[in-house]
């Protein structure tokens, strides 16, 4: 088993002063990395019947398609204002240090349907908290949430209690 925590780069003071970034670029492009931490984030939802993965831009993406693809579901983008060309809908999300509005194509989930949620990272919960909110505006049902990193002195976590919350390295 690769210890998947020792290939993220830690990088102080970005993208300001005070932010300690955690880079994921150094775990995917080591291949077999790559492929164990999506087989590892993929492992709590297979065989839980799960229609779509909706993953949030820009880095969720590089984790919620192949999830997707490895789960047998659709996948949504989750993307910033202003990026998707036909109708949506939009939520307001905080993140640590700012603000900004995500959209989802209303036609991308349908009543009913089970919608795990991907990131990359778990921090205060502020756009996986605007997320769940679009799917659940959609109609679909939150299944979980899945995370690569979760920075546990945030305690994003907090704000998804009562759900399946998986991440498969802490700092």
């Amino acid at each position: 088993m690769i210890d998947l925590k020792e290939k993220i780069r830690s990088i102080p003071d970005f993208p300001k002063k005070g932010i300690l970034f955690r880079d994921i670029t150094t775990l995917i492009k080591d291949d077999e990395a790559f492929k164990e931490a999506l087989e590892r984030m993929a492992e709590p939802f297979k065989g839980k019947a799960i229609d779509k993965v909706a993953a949030i831009e820009a880095r969720g993406f590089i984790f919620g398609a192949p999830l997707a693809y490895i789960l047998g579901a659709g996948f949504v983008p989750v993307r910033k204002a202003g990026k998707l060309p036909a109708e949506k809908i939009s939520e307001r999300c905080t993140l640590e240090y700012g603000e900004e509005h995500l959209e989802v194509h209303v036609d991308a989930i349908s009543k009913g349907e089970r919608v795990l949620i991907v990131d990359d990272l778990l921090a205060t919960g502020g756009t996986v908290l605007a997320t769940k909110r679009l799917v659940e505006q959609l109609g679909g049902e939150v299944v979980g949430f899945v995370f690569l990193i979760e920075l546990r002195d945030l305690n994003g976590r907090e704000a998804l209690r009562g759900y399946d919350v998986y991440s498969i390295i802490q700092f």
